[in-house]
């Protein structure tokens, strides 16, 4: 086992702290604080929370996106995070199904038309800001 370069006299503290030079700002130890304090006082659930925090820096997703990238099935992204976050108004439709254009030159190139168009779901401002107030409290 290679000699420690840490003095003596911190041999017997709980913990001792890296130097600034080091690690500069840790918000992220305050994670499990905040993230209790902000799901208690707003009714969002943990894995809510996390899911937002995902598709914080995302313009829209599909739900096949979301659920390869995120590591669930799709039923279970869409059954547990997507259409709950929906209903109290954290995620609306960005692209709705019938959004697709109906010109030739859309149904020759591309593999998605109105039949079987995937909807493109996005983040409300209601969502944006309970993030922001999240990352503050950190």
């Amino acid at each position: 086992m290679p000699k420690s370069k840490v003095s003596k006299k911190k041999m017997f503290r709980e913990a001792s702290f890296l130097h600034d030079k080091y690690v500069n700002n840790n918000y992220l130890k305050n994670y499990h604080y905040a993230a209790g304090e902000v799901t208690r006082s707003s009714g969002v659930s943990k894995s809510h929370l996390e899911f937002m925090l995902w598709a914080y820096d995302m313009e829209f997703w599909t739900i096949d996106y979301a659920a390869d990238k995120y590591g669930y099935n799709r039923a279970n992204m869409a059954n547990r995070i997507v259409y709950p976050l929906q209903q109290d108004g954290y995620i609306y439709k960005h692209f709705e199904r019938l959004t697709p254009s109906q010109s030739l030159d859309d149904h020759l190139f591309r593999e998605e038309t109105k039949y079987n168009y995937r909807v493109r779901y996005a983040l409300t401002q209601k969502a944006r800001l309970f993030v922001q107030r999240f990352y503050q409290s950190l």
